[in-house]
C-alpha cells in the first residue's frame, strides 16, 4: 500500500472550528477574526500581553537535495508536547507562492506532522503577502512619480535602490528597464524586481512591534541618494509614504491563528527568506505565543549558519526575546551528501560517507551553543536509515555532548515525537540556557561580518569587492554602522559556494556587495552568487498542479 501524499492527507482530515483550536491558548471567539471556518486573525493587543511560555528553536543542518525536515520537525514537536499536555503554540513563517510553484513545494510541514488548511496556507492564506506586494508597489510608483513630477527631492536615478516586487520566481525580472515611451510614461531607468520573502517591507513586518514600530520603519525606508558628492540618503519619509504603506498593512500585521493535523493551535505569520532575508516568522507571533502557551516551538530558515544565527543576533535582539534550548534537525540522509554521497544512492548504507559527513553536524551543534542556547539533536528518520547508520549518527551527537532522540514525526505525526518531546522538556528543566548575541552591534561593520564568518561559518576571513568596501565606508558615514548584520549567502554551504558540502575548511568568505535595509534595523552583506529573485527550475511544480472536478486541489506537496 503507498503512503497517501500530504495533499492527501490534509484533505481526508477533519479539521476544528478555529475558535476551537484558539480556545485551547485561551482566545476567545470576540478575540477572532474569521477568515472562513479555519482560519483566523489575533488582535494585537494580544501581541502586548506579558510572557509566560518559554521559547524554543528549532533549526537543522545544512539543507540537501535530500530535505532535512526541519519544518516537519517543528509541527510534530509542538503535536508531541500537546499529546504530553502541554500547553503549547506553534510559530513558523507563511509560504512563498515563487517555491511552492517552483521547485520544493508547499511549506506547511509533511506527512502527518502538516499544517491545516494547507492548501490555504500554501496559496492565498489571509493575503498578508499580496498586502505586503501592495505597500511595496506604491513606495516604488510615489518614487517614480516624484522623478516624473520634477524631481524636487534631486534624487538620482542611477543611485535608487528601492526594487520593486512580486511573489513569483521570475527570473526575467532580475534586471529591466522602465518608463519606455513617451514622456509621460515616467524616467527611463534601469529596475530590477526581488521576491516578496525578499522584499525589505516583508522584513519590516516581520520585525515590527506595534503599528506605531511599523509606520516608523517604513519612514526610515531608504529608497536612493541624491546626485552630488554629499549623496544624502531619501528615505520613504522624504516621499510621504509611510502613512498610506502603513494603511495597506493594518491586518498584514496582525498574527494568523491555524491548526496542526492534529488540532493544536499555530501560528503562521510573515515569510522572510533565511539565506537572503533574516528568515523568521514575526515577532507579533512569536510574542502572542509567549503570552499564551506554557511552550512556543519556532523555526528559521535553513542552517544555523543562516536562520538561527539571525534570529539569535537580529529577531530576539528586536524582540527582547529569550531562547531557552535549541533542537538541530538532521538526517541521515543528508549527512551522507554532505559526505559525497550520490543523491541516487542514498538509500543504500553507506557508513563511510556519513563519517564523512556527521563533522556538518558537529559544527551545527557548535554553532547553537556558542549563543548559550542548550540543544537537542533530532535525527529525522526515514524508512531507508539503517540501525548501523542511526547509532552512528546517534553516537556523534553524544560525543558531542548533547542529547539526541530519533524522530518519526512525518509518518506518526505527535507520538512519532515523543522521544523527542521529553528530551526537549528534560532539556528546559536544567534550565542552563544563558542566551546571549554573538556580537555587540556598536562594532564597525567588517567587524561584525567577520565575526560571523569566522565564528558561524569557520572562514579564516573575509574578502571585500570593491563596491562592498565602498559601500560600508558610505553606510557607516550616514549612521547605519551601529545595526545588526544580515549575511546573504547560499544555504547549501558553510562557505559562499553551493559545492562545498560538509565541514569546510581553509577558506574565506567573499563579500559582493553591503546595502542598507534601513527599516527593518540593519544591514545586508551579500556574499557569493547568491539571488534576490530566484528562477523556476525544469520542470516547475506547477506543472503537476490542477483543480479537480469538485474543486479540490491536485499536486500540491
Amino acid at each position: 500500500m503507498s503512503t497517501p501524499s500530504d495533499i492527501e492527507i490534509a484533505q481526508g482530515a477533519t479539521l476544528r472550528p478555529i475558535a476551537d483550536v484558539a480556545a485551547e491558548l485561551g482566545l476567545t471567539p470576540d478575540e477572532l477574526d474569521l477568515y472562513g471556518k479555519y482560519k483566523a486573525k489575533i488582535p494585537l493587543e494580544v501581541t502586548q500581553r506579558p510572557p509566560r511560555g518559554r521559547l524554543v528553536l528549532v533549526t537543522a543542518i545544512n539543507p540537501t537535495a535530500a530535505g532535512e525536515g526541519k519544518t516537519t520537525t517543528s509541527v510534530g514537536l509542538a503535536q508531541a508536547l500537546r499529546q504530553l499536555g502541554k500547553r503549547t503554540a506553534l510559530c513558523i513563517r507563511e509560504p512563498s507562492l515563487g517555491p511552492v510553484f517552483g521547485v520544493k513545494g508547499g511549506a506547511a510541514g509533511g506527512g502527518y506532522s502538516q499544517l491545516l488548511p494547507m492548501e490555504d496556507i500554501n496559496l492565498h492564506f489571509t493575503g498578508d503577502f499580496h498586502a505586503i506586494s501592495s505597500a511595496h508597489a506604491l513606495l516604488a510608483a510615489l518614487l517614480d512619480n516624484h522623478l516624473q513630477q520634477g524631481n524636487a527631492l534631486g534624487i538620482d536615478p542611477r543611485r535608487i535602490t528601492w526594487p520593486r516586487t512580486i511573489d513569483m520566481n521570475d527570473r526575467a525580472l532580475r534586471k529591466a528597464v522602465i518608463g519606455l515611451g513617451g514622456a509621460a510614461d515616467g524616467v527611463v531607468r534601469e529596475e530590477r524586481w526581488v521576491i516578496i520573502p525578499a522584499s525589505e517591507i516583508m522584513a519590516i513586518v516581520a520585525l515590527s512591534t506595534s503599528v506605531a514600530d511599523l509606520e516608523a520603519r517604513l519612514g526610515r525606508i531608504i529608497v536612493g541618494s541624491t546626485a552630488g558628492a554629499d549623496r544624502r540618503p531619501v528615505r520613504a519619509s522624504d516621499l510621504k509614504a509611510a502613512g498610506a504603506m502603513s494603511l495597506l498593512l493594518k491586518d498584514a500585521i496582525r498574527p494568523n491563528i491555524v491548526q496542526t493535523l492534529e488540532g493544536g493551535p499555530a501560528f503562521v505569520h510573515a515569510g522572510p527568506f533565511g539565506n537572503i532575508a533574516h528568515g523568521c516568522n514575526s515577532i507579533l507571533a512569536t510574542r502572542a505565543g509567549l503570552a499564551l502557551g506554557d511552550i512556543v516551538v519556532t523555526e528559521a530558515g535553513f542552517g544555523s549558519d543562516l536562520g538561527a544565527e539571525k534570529f539569535f543576533d537580529i529577531k530576539c535582539r528586536a524582540g527582547g526575546l529569550n531562547p531557552e534550548a535549541g533542537v538541530l534537525v538532521a538526517t541521515v540522509r543528508a549527512l551522507k551528501m554532505n559526505g559525497g554521497a550520490n543523491k541516487k544512492e542514498l538509500a543504500r548504507e553507506d557508513l563511510g560517507a556519513l563519517e564523512r559527513g556527521l563533522p556538518n553536524l558537529e559544527h551545527h551543534i557548535r554553532n547553537v551553543q556558542q549563543f548559550g542556547v542548550p540543544v537537542v539533536v533530532a535525527v529525522n528518520r526515514f524508512a531507508t536509515d539503517s540501525d548501523a547508520e542511526l547509532q552512528m549518527v546517534t553516537d556523534c551527537a553524544r560525543r558531542a555532548g548533547v542529547r539526541v532522540a530519533l524522530n518519526e514525526v512525518f509518518a506518526k505525526g505527535g507520538a512519532g515525537g515523543i522521544e523527542l518531546a521529553h528530551e526537549l522538556l528534560a532539556l528546559l528543566d536544567e534550565g542552563k540556557g544563558r542566551f546571549a548575541p554573538l556580537y555587540d552591534v556598536s562594532r564597525p561593520i567588517r567587524e561584525k561580518i567577520e565575526t560571523v564568518a569566522r565564528c558561524v561559518y569557520g572562514a579564516e576571513g573575509v574578502d571585500y569587492a570593491p563596491k562592498a568596501d565602498r559601500s560600508i565606508d558610505y553606510l557607516q558615514s550616514i549612521g547605519m554602522g551601529e545595526t545588526p548584520i544580515c549575511m546573504a549567502k547560499t544555504q547549501y554551504s558553510l562557505t559562499d559556494d553551493p559545492t562545498r558540502l560538509g565541514r569546510p575548511t581553509n577558506f574565506r568568505i567573499t563579500v559582493n556587495e553591503v546595502y542598507p535595509a534601513a527599516g527593518s534595523g540593519f544591514v545586508v552583506a551579500q556574499c557569493g552568487d547568491i539571488m534576490t529573485m530566484p528562477g523556476l527550475p525544469k520542470e516547475p511544480a506547477a506543472e503537476r498542479m490542477s483543480m479537480g472536478p469538485d474543486g479540490s486541489i491536485v499536486g500540491l506537496s
